[in-house]
């Protein structure tokens, strides 16, 4: 292997490094929640915090397609921004995250107007769209790489729900089945995307620390889910 591809397999195998080191998957309310030791209220409250998460990633891929100069780069990402919002009222990622919480008993209201929301949740997806608006558009990219180990997580989650939480409607869960597909697309397209435009060395370092603060931002939101609704 020459220099290049040396370099090449380095910065690759640094960004994977990331996610086996600080991916929420680790966070002890997921680990609570895979193995069915969540209240109804702990997991209504997941679902209703979560929801504003989902409903501002159109926001943060958005961000990325109005800084990117590439026409190539734009036609791939764009597609995302219809997985969430969809093409039609219930449609997307974001309908099917409506249907989870109806499945789960949260009124579509409860969700639409953020009654449920901690501010600690909301700090850290503001911050996660504000990123996007204004790094390079190669290193927000970068940060959406959660998605290379979101998978996994997805295929544990659905299982779990299915087993232990059976009073949550299974129509409910077409968002975790979707997205496991979805996510190995989206992470394949976002990291050829990342390994061709992060092409110097500060790019690269830059690339790696965004992957880091999404994973990092991830697990604040979980913090706070936690401290909002354990023994509550």
């Amino acid at each position: 292997m020459n220099q290049e591809g040396s370099a090449f397999e380095e910065f690759n195998a640094k960004l994977r490094e990331v996610g086996g080191r600080v991916y929420h998957d680790k966070h002890a309310f997921h680990i609570a929640m895979n193995q069915g030791r969540l209240s109804r209220n702990q997991i209504r409250g997941w679902i209703a915090n979560r929801f504003y998460y989902q409903r501002n990633i159109p926001l943060k891929d958005a961000a990325i397609l109005s800084n990117c100069p590439l026409r190539d780069v734009r036609r791939m990402w764009i597609h995302r921004i219809l997985d969430h919002d969809g093409t039609e009222i219930d449609g997307g990622g974001i309908g099917a995250w409506l249907r989870l919480g109806e499945a789960a008993g949260l009124a579509r209201d409860e969700l639409l107007d953020n009654r449920h929301l901690l501010p600690g949740v909301r700090f850290a997806v503001d911050a996660y769209v504000n990123f996007a608006r204004m790094k390079p558009w190669p290193v927000a990219i970068a940060s959406s790489l959660t998605e290379l180990f979101a998978p996994d997580l997805m295929q544990t989650r659905l299982a779990a729900f299915k087993k232990f939480y059976p009073w949550i409607a299974p129509e409910g869960l077409d968002y975790f089945g979707r997205r496991i597909s979805q996510a190995r697309r989206d992470s394949d397209e976002a990291l050829e995307i990342v390994l061709k435009y992060c092409d110097t060395p500060e790019l690269q370092d830059e690339a790696v620390r965004a992957l880091e603060f999404k994973c990092n931002l991830l697990w604040s939101i979980l913090d706070s889910i936690d401290h909002g609704y354990t023994n509550h």
